[in-house]
Formats: structure tokens, C-alpha cells, sequence
């Protein structure tokens, strides 16, 4: 297919979801093979039931980098070094776990949770994933139960093939709901508070938060931002010299834009639960169609932000130049912008 032919759209939150026949939640994957634009990214959307589990696993492809919407999350993992972790979550935490490690996700609160998940690799996925249960279901009965230290009677009492949701209990604190650490702090080596950021406020426009491996260190092939955008604001027209963008988009209506080259454009609109897809290098904006404030998640594959904002780069050139290369007089291109914009608040009426 031509890129010029490519949909940077995708409808997530319509695609039929994943429901096990035990319940305990719904999961929607979203990769290259069902949007052939997201060559290098991936997406899930979860939502997991009060105490209901995303079993133990582990992602042999792909890192995971997940932004809570909705509900309160416990998660464990385990490194290589035989570390193990416990985090709680809530609305604005991010998490990442890098490829291979062991990990269990868990929905704690008295309310469904809501987890959007992005992958570093546009052919994950969440199908392939490989479960304990799945595991030690598959190996000979004696090697399960010389594994685990117990009979092999009792090993014919474990599930008979992977489980992928699990219902628990909704944990107590006294539980071990977390871990008790010498230091309160909002980071740990798993987790990042987001939304308690200090964002970029551009008034009348929006704002801008980001966290990259510079703010969290674990997360070394993925960095995440949350855009919060007013109605007619414009985040304007720009590139991502380093990566690629996938987009989620949490609230309200936007139009996106992306510009590939040779005067092929392509446009779009977006409400939530939509996705879309930026190229590395492609010319793009998204803007603020609705009523309401719009919010956009973003993910990017490479450990740090980078954007050329058309606005930086107009305003760092020489007048004389800028007339020359448009074909204008020096009246017009005195209009330009002369400092950087990023968040371009409503035209007055």
C-alpha cells in the first residue's frame, strides 16, 4: 500500500474487544496488521474490573508503557536481577516495564480501572503475550510441579490453559496492597506521576506535559506526553525529528493533519477513543474543533522529545531571507511569528 493511501486514523473503543469467558475485563489491541500506518507503535486499551487481574506476564517484543485514564492499578514486577516491585496507580501515573520483565496489573479500587497501553514495536501483540498459567500449563505435568515444589496432583488443580484475566480480591492495606519504602517520594523505578507534573502553560491555548527517560530513567525507548488543549487552540505545525507519534485521544474533538511530502496531505477528525499515527518527520498539527477542552495522549518510540516547532524556526531566520524564500515583501512576513508558539490559542471572532 502507498503511503500516500494510509489512514492515520483508527477507531480503537469500536473495534469488538477481547472478553474472556470468565470476565474480569475487556482489552482492545491495536497494531500494524489492523492500522497499516502504525509501522513502529502499538496500543491496547484495558479496563479491568473491581480486584480483576491481567495475569502474570511478560512481552518478549516489546517494552510497555501504559497512562492510567481511569480507576486505581496495582502492579509487580521483576527484573533480571531478581528485584521485584509493587506500585499503585491512579489517573495521570505512567508506568514502564522494558521487554522481558514479569508483570502483573491489577484493577484495586472500588471502580473499573482504565489503562491505555503502547508498545514499542507496530507488530505487538497482545495475543501473543506470554501468561503463567499459559506456561506452566503447557510444560509436562513433572517438570511443573519439580518447578513449583509440589505434587503432581496438586499441579492438576492449576488452570489447564492460560487464564489472561484473573479475578482477585479488591486488596486490603494490610494486604500488601504496596510496598511500605524508607522514602516517600511520587517516583519510583516503575512509576512516573504525570499529571502532577508542573506542565508548559501557554494561556488561552493549553498545556503540555512530558516525561522522557531525562524524567524517568527506566524508560528508555519510550517517552509520553499529555496535551490539554482549549477549544480553537492549535498545536501548531511541527515535526518529530526522532520518532514516531501514536496518538490517543482521552476528551473531546480534534482535527489532526499530516503533511507527507511532494503535496500529499492528509486530514482527519478525532474524538475519543480514536487513534492516530504520525511518521517520523511528517509535517503535522492537531487542533481543537470542539466545545470543550480537548486532551491527547502521545507516545513516541525514542527515549526523549524532540519537536521543530515551525514557529522556532521562522522566527530564527533573517527577515531578508524569509522575504526571498517566500516571494513576499518585507509587510507580510513582518506578521510571522517572532518568538515560538507551541500552543496557539482561538483566532478572535
Amino acid at each position: 500500500m502507498a503511503e500516500e493511501q494510509l489512514s492515520f486514523k483508527f477507531k480503537m473503543e469500536a473495534k469488538e474487544p477481547r472478553i474472556e469467558p470468565g470476565g474480569g475485563g475487556i482489552t482492545r489491541g491495536v497494531s500494524v496488521r489492523e492500522f497499516p500506518a502504525s509501522k513502529n507503535l502499538a496500543g491496547v486499551s484495558m479496563h479491568l474490573d473491581p480486584g480483576a487481574m491481567r495475569e502474570l506476564h511478560w512481552h518478549a517484543n516489546a517494552a510497555e508503557w501504559a497512562y492510567v485514564v481511569k480507576g486505581a492499578v496495582r502492579t509487580t514486577t521483576i527484573d533480571p536481577e531478581g528485584n521485584t516491585y509493587i506500585d499503585l496507580f491512579y489517573p495521570g501515573d505512567v508506568w514502564y516495564f522494558p521487554r522481558g520483565y514479569g508483570h502483573v496489573l491489577q484493577c484495586v479500587g472500588e471502580e473499573q480501572c482504565h489503562f491505555i497501553l503502547i508498545f514499542d514495536n507496530g507488530d505487538f501483540s497482545e495475543d501473543h503475550t506470554f501468561s503463567v498459567t499459559d506456561f506452566l500449563s503447557s510444560v509436562p505435568p513433572a517438570i511443573a510441579a519439580q518447578s513449583l515444589g509440589i505434587s503432581v496432583e496438586d499441579v492438576d488443580k492449576l488452570p489447564k490453559k492460560e487464564v489472561y484475566f484473573a479475578q482477585g480480591k479488591v486488596p486490603s492495606v494490610g494486604s500488601g496492597l504496596a510496598v511500605a519504602r524508607k522514602e516517600t517520594t511520587l517516583v519510583s523505578p516503575h512509576r512516573y506521576p504525570l499529571a502532577a507534573q508542573q506542565p508548559i502553560l501557554v494561556p488561552g491555548g493549553g498545556t503540555q506535559r512530558i516525561v522522557s527517560k531525562k524524567e524517568f530513567p527506566i524508560a528508555t525507548t519510550i517517552t509520553g506526553a499529555i496535551f490539554e488543549i482549549e477549544p480553537g487552540g492549535l498545536r501548531e505545525l511541527h515535526w518529530h525529528p526522532n520518532a514516531d507519534e501514536w496518538s490517543y485521544f482521552i476528551q473531546g474533538h480534534a482535527e489532526m493533519g499530516v503533511f507527507l511530502a511532494e503535496h500529499n496531505f492528509v486530514v482527519d477528525t478525532y474524538e475519543a477513543g480514536d487513534i492516530g499515527y504520525v511518521p517520523m518527520g511528517a509535517g503535522h498539527y492537531i487542533k481543537n474543533i470542539g466545545t470543550e477542552k480537548m486532551i491527547v495522549l502521545l507516545g513516541f518510540n525514542s527515549p526523549f522529545y524532540e519537536a521543530i516547532d515551525l514557529s522556532t524556526w521562522l522566527s530564527g531566520n533573517p527577515k531578508d531571507l524569509l522575504e526571498g524564500n517566500f516571494g513576499v515583501g518585507a509587510d507580510l512576513i513582518s506578521r510571522f511569528p517572532t518568538e515560538s508558539k507551541l500552543l496557539i490559542p482561538k483566532e478572535n471572532d
